[in-house]
């Protein structure tokens, strides 16, 4: 084994791990895959007939809904986050000199990994009723990196969350606000229809530029700035959620 590898051979191992307990938990994790494809069903056949969007109400809101899938899988992550904090394996790990940044970054690896396949089944069910993206291989490729980066950013900040909290109840709780920034964009219906006290934050918020790049990206419709802006928030937002971590891993365990 390499010296170059040997540093991320524990984040491995933790994965793995991770992943496994997540397996187990039946209830979460079809929490996180069925209810973003429940919600899609719910907004296209109840209420899409009445949202005028300029296009198929199918076509409008997959986007959005591929960004409820990291609001759901947060909450997954920070509830790991936070049980695992209480319940004293973190001495075990110490014990193994597992640093604090693989047992982090093993769960945000483990929470990139289950929303890459619930995307992938929103996705499937989006196509069969009827979404038809427009795009090309690059292009399909830039909104999988702008998806990524916004996934990644969130992951990042679910740990925090999971390390704040006492209880994975309160750790759930905490990634209220990741599930709700969607419904304040543009996500499901046109920022032009909100009214005006609400329309400034949608249009300023982190989640309306990266729903309106992968909405430019996946329709092949312009992106302008947005996809530079999504960037931005997605860069800034994990460095706010990496430094948090560290030093709230290190007053934790201390």
């Amino acid at each position: 084994m390499s010296d170059l590898t040997a540093p991320f051979v524990p984040a491995f191992t933790l994965t793995g791990r991770t992943l496994r307990l997540s397996r187990r938990n039946i209830e979460a994790l079809s929490v996180s895959l069925i209810l973003p494809v429940m919600l899609m069903l719910v907004f296209v056949y109840l209420f899409g007939g009445a949202l005028q969007t300029g296009t198929k109400y199918v076509t409008y809101v997959v986007p959005g809904v591929l960004l409820l899938c990291s609001g759901f899988g947060a909450s997954l992550t920070a509830a790991s986050v936070s049980h695992d904090m209480a319940g004293g394996i973190i001495d075990r790990f110490r014990s193994m000199d597992v640093g604090g940044t693989s047992f982090l970054l093993s769960h945000v690896v483990a929470s990139v990994v289950r929303n890459i396949v619930s995307t992938a089944v929103v996705l499937g069910v989006a196509v069969a009723i009827g979404f038809r993206p427009h795009t090309t291989p690059l292009r399909a490729l830039a909104a999988a990196g702008v998806l990524l980066a916004f996934v990644l950013a969130v992951s990042w900040l679910s740990a925090v969350a999971g390390l704040i909290a006492r209880t994975p109840e309160a750790a759930s709780g905490f990634t209220f606000v990741p599930m709700f920034l969607p419904y304040a964009s543009s996500a499901f219906v046109p920022i032009g229809t909100m009214p005006d006290w609400l329309r400034g934050f949608a249009e300023h918020q982190p989640v309306t530029p990266v729903v309106e790049s992968l909405r430019g990206l996946l329709l092949d419709t312009g992106v302008g700035n947005n996809i530079w802006i999504a960037l931005s928030w997605s860069v800034g937002l994990l460095a706010i959620g990496v430094a948090l971590s560290g030093v709230l891993f290190r007053r934790r365990s201390a």
